[in-house]
């Protein structure tokens, strides 16, 4: 086998070994061999392999019922919370948002063609829009992609309509977005992606201008009309500048 095979069947398994663990959801905690085996269509030998060598870093643990997140994931999840956790000034600073508006806020990042929720205060109310810290959700639509990705390349852009249902020919509609986000100042989605769901967003700037997060509240366009939407983005845009110079401290930054 040459260097470059190697180096190849090493990608291959490090990416099936995250396939299996991308299996564990709160929904489901425990996942047994076999749904790994028909989920992946690996062979059960190549996922027994697997599964074996996660054991041994403790990164999945064998239970009765199947298999269940190991507690060498304890150290990683302790370095990420350390990471990426907002300080209490900004946490509050949300919960206050929150607590006037009455629907979800979500702080989201950009990685490459793809936006990262990185903090989420819920809204009080029983029917609420939620993603889950650590999401990953494309950026092809929705108020907080248009924010992300104001002043990016076109490149990006051209990749980012390639990966959206509508093809490459969805560089037109993401170039008037963002012009349009730009020039307002804040942009906000109805429905693009979620049906029902309206979304307000602006963005959170490096002292140079740069954008580094969207800022955004979110829930059922039933209380979010289009004639509260410049009052959300007014009060987004204070609560924004507000976290921007609190010293906005994360591994936050670009990505081409």
């Amino acid at each position: 086998m040459d260097t470059e095979q190697g180096q190849g069947g090493g990608v291959r398994s490090v990416r099936r070994a995250l396939d299996i663990l991308s299996l564990l959801t709160e929904d489901q905690p425990t996942v047994p061999l076999k749904d790994m085996v028909d989920v992946t269509g690996l062979p059960k030998t190549t996922v027994v392999r697997l599964v074996q060598t996660l054991e041994q870093y403790g990164l999945l643990w064998g239970t009765p019922a199947g298999y269940t997140a190991g507690p060498g994931l304890w150290r990683w999840a302790h370095l990420a919370h350390t990471s990426w956790e907002l300080p209490p000034d900004t946490q509050k600073l949300l919960r206050e948002l929150v607590d006037r508006r009455g629907e979800t806020a979500n702080l989201m990042i950009r990685r490459d063609i793809h936006r990262i929720c990185v903090a989420q205060q819920e809204s009080p109310q029983p029917l609420r829009h939620v993603v889950r810290v650590g999401d990953e959700l494309p950026l092809w639509a929705g108020a907080s992609s248009k924010v992300l990705l104001m002043g990016t390349t076109e490149g990006l852009l051209k990749r980012v309509a390639v990966d959206s249902p509508h093809g490459a020919a969805h560089v037109e509609q993401l170039h008037l977005w963002v012009e349009e986000a730009t020039t307002r100042g804040f942009a906000v989605s109805h429905g693009e992606r979620d049906v029902g769901l309206t979304a307000v967003a602006v963005p959170i700037r490096t002292p140079s201008g740069v954008v580094v997060a969207a800022l955004s509240l979110s829930g059922p366009s039933a209380r979010i009309p289009e004639s509260v939407t410049e009052d959300f983005a007014g009060d987004l845009l204070q609560t924004a500048e507000r976290i921007a110079s609190q010293g906005f401290q994360h591994p936050l930054g670009p990505r081409t």
